[in-house]
This record gives structure tokens, sequence and C-alpha cells, in this order.
């Protein structure tokens, strides 16, 4: 799970910027700006509902809760044990997979976030939250949320993590509905507790499932008796015109 996530930075470079994404790039970064032209009205009607209600800030606090790395690396641990105690590879390898996407999408997170350093919306000091490329990384680390709003780490872990399970149990066709719709419950609990803007979403969405989907289809590569490659099978997610698809490259 550790070996691999070197790999997993060089096939999103190699799978993700080329000439037919730009299409994906130009919607993704044309849905950010719109949102961010609204998340100073967004973040102050999110403020409210949050602080109107006990219920909405009980569910948006366990929502932020659940997206907070620990449950997900529960879940892996939990896929873990079963693994060894019952001799399933197929959660064995479930959970060694979630701790690959979750570390290698993290990371890659974690270090936007360190070159674009968005002030989150509970302590901004302009409309819609200051940004400061490539901050001073002591006072980084010294008042962290000034500085650490976009992209969403909670978003891409948390789709990153429905992702790896999805594609290895197919067969659980609840896990994409209701994965999503918690997905997007973490997302408004976010908002509503002031931790992240609207627009810090389309980012992670996309590094959470391209992450995802890079650990749970690993490149197969097999050399036969004679010494040759046997053909191998690598999925990535591809953005075109009518969408978001998954490509199958065969490798010799």
């Amino acid at each position: 799970m550790f070996t691999n996530i070197p790999g997993d930075w060089t096939r999103f470079a190699g799978k993700t910027f080329t000439v037919e994404n730009i299409p994906g790039f130009v919607g993704m970064a044309g849905l950010t700006v719109a949102l961010i032209a609204t998340d100073e009205q967004t973040w102050r009607l999110s403020e409210r509902w949050y602080n109107s209600s006990a219920t909405v800030r009980r569910l948006s606090d366990f929502f932020v809760y659940i997206g907070d790395g620990r449950p997900q690396f529960g879940l892996a641990a939990g896929f873990a044990i079963w693994g060894f105690t019952t001799g399933d590879k197929r959660a064995l390898t479930t959970g060694s997979q979630l701790v690959q996407a979750i570390l290698s999408c993290g990371i890659v997170v974690q270090t936007l976030k360190h070159m674009t350093g968005r002030e989150s919306p509970f302590l901004e000091t302009k409309p819609g939250g200051n940004w400061d490329f490539f901050p001073n990384q002591i006072t980084y680390h010294k008042h962290v949320p000034k500085y650490d709003a976009y992209p969403s780490g909670h978003i891409a872990t948390a789709l990153a993590t429905v992702t790896v399970v999805a594609e290895n149990y197919p067969e659980w066709t609840w896990v994409k509905p209701v994965g999503y719709v918690v997905v997007s419950l973490i997302g408004v609990g976010m908002a509503n507790t002031g931790i992240h803007w609207y627009s810090d979403y389309p980012l992670g969405l996309f590094l959470g499932y391209s992450f995802g989907m890079l650990a749970a289809h690993p490149v197969d590569v097999r050399r036969s008796g004679d010494g040759s490659v046997a053909a191998s099978v690598t999925f990535a997610p591809v953005f075109t015109r009518d969408g978001a698809r998954v490509v199958a490259s065969i490798v010799f």
C-alpha cells in the first residue's frame, strides 16, 4: 500500500494531464470560479442555518467527523482485520487499497493547500476568504485554518473511500448511492460549520475519484515463463465533453 503511492502519482500525472482532458479541466475550473463568486452568500446562508437549529448543528458536526479521515482509516482496518481472520483476500486487498488511496490523495491535497493558502470561512478577513499563494510555512503551521481551505481533503478522502469499496464490491449496488449521499452531506456539514467554501469541493472530488480509481485498479504486469510481458489492464478516469468515463488501457 505504501510502495504503490509514488506510482499512483506518476500514473495520475500521465493519465490526467492530456489534451483530451482539457474540456474536463475547463469545466471544473468554470464550476470552481462560479462557486467562488457565490461563496460569501452561501457561507452566510449556511452559517445562519447552522446557528438557528440544534439539529442542523449536531448533524453538521457529525458529518464533519465522518469526513475527517479517522473513520476512513477505521473502515480500512475493518476490511484488513476481516481479511486476515477469514482468509478473504478481496477484503484484505480493499483495506490495503483504502489506505493507499487516502494517503496518495491526501498528500497531493496537502501540497495544494500549502500552495494556495486560502482562509476558511469561519475566520475570513475578506469576503470569500483571502488567498495567500505560497505562504510562509512557519506561519502556515501556526495558523492552519487561515491557509488550508482549498481544496477539501475531507471530500477527497471520503470519495476515494467510496470509490475503492464500490470498485472492489460491484455486487454491493448500494455503496455508490449511499456513499455519494454521505459525501454530499459531509460537504454540506463543512460548509455549515465554516470549515470549507463550496468552491473547495470540485477539485477535491476530482482528486478523490481519481486516486480511488488508481488504487482500486493497479497496474498488473506479469511476466510469462519465457520472460515476455503478459497483457495487463489499467483503469483511469478521463473527462470528456460527454462527462466522466473510465478508460481501460491495454499494456503489453
